[in-house]
């Protein structure tokens, strides 16, 4: 009984606040004439027409997706695999560190028009400034979190000749897990934003593009209904990384809620 008023409690504050929004969006532009500032009823009125066709799930939302989810796997493995390089070798992070911070202050958008030279403006600069850009929380984190490493654990595998690859899976890969999971909650959102941003530049497909045409063709209430699947893609998808992350770090949450004073 208490389990399930907990997750009442949970659920309400989840839906709550969203409601309350939508409620007072609705109110507030209910009567509004402005051209710019269409009524949430109208916006709602064009959502179906414009969004849920075929053709607009074939030529703009799964194109959007599958760059997304290459340029974000990339950055997951390229951060996750330098991550563990850089914090495994000491004297390799304090080379490479000047020139990580160096690229790591360009902002991606930056790049677009060199990657447009170097990789043309097919679906590779897209992916390309979506690795640029969110490979970082995931580099910085998994550095951080090799680091990090209980160094009992650390000297206790090392005297029973634990090392190598098994040292790796066994004990700095789990030890350095939850940052790295942070991390790549952080370069999801990222992904997003620089999903739509490399969209907005030389595309003919994308949510980000889609986007940029409806302003351009003054088409406002659907320029505001994809800003609203925008939202959306990032609220499922947020979602679903909370899913895994539960998943994944059972242990380390139930550690913490072992542990008096933690949380």
């Amino acid at each position: 009984m208490t389990t399930a008023v907990a997750v009442s409690k949970k659920t309400l504050y989840v839906i709550g606040l969203p409601v309350v929004l939508i409620a007072l969006w609705w109110a507030c532009t209910a009567n509004s004439s402005s051209y710019y500032f269409p009524s949430l009823g109208k916006i709602a009125e064009t959502f179906g027409s414009t969004w849920l066709t075929t053709d607009r799930l074939t030529n703009d939302v799964l194109p959007s997706m599958a760059r997304l989810a290459a340029g974000y796997a990339l950055c997951v493995a390229l951060g996750t695999g330098l991550g563990m390089f850089l914090g495994l070798h000491r004297r390799a992070r304090a080379t490479a560190e000047p020139v990580l911070e160096f690229f790591r202050a360009i902002p991606p958008p930056v790049l677009i028009p060199v990657l447009m030279i170097v990789a043309g403006i097919g679906d590779g600069m897209k992916v390309l400034v979506i690795v640029l850009g969110a490979v970082w929380p995931v580099l910085l984190n998994t550095v951080e979190g090799v680091r990090a490493v209980d160094e009992v654990l650390s000297d206790t595998s090392r005297s029973y000749g634990i090392t190598g690859i098994a040292r790796i899976r066994y004990l700095v890969l789990p030890g350095a897990s939850p940052q790295i999971i942070a991390g790549m909650r952080q370069a999801l959102s990222i992904s997003i934003i620089l999903m739509v941003i490399s969209e907005m530049f030389a595309s003919s497909s994308g949510l980000g593009f889609t986007v940029v045409q409806f302003q351009r063709g003054f088409a406002i209430p659907q320029m505001w209904s994809g800003i609203i699947v925008l939202g959306l893609l990032g609220f499922l998808l947020s979602l679903a990384f909370g899913v895994f992350e539960r998943r994944a770090l059972g242990w380390y949450h139930g550690l913490l809620q072992s542990q008096p004073g933690e949380k």
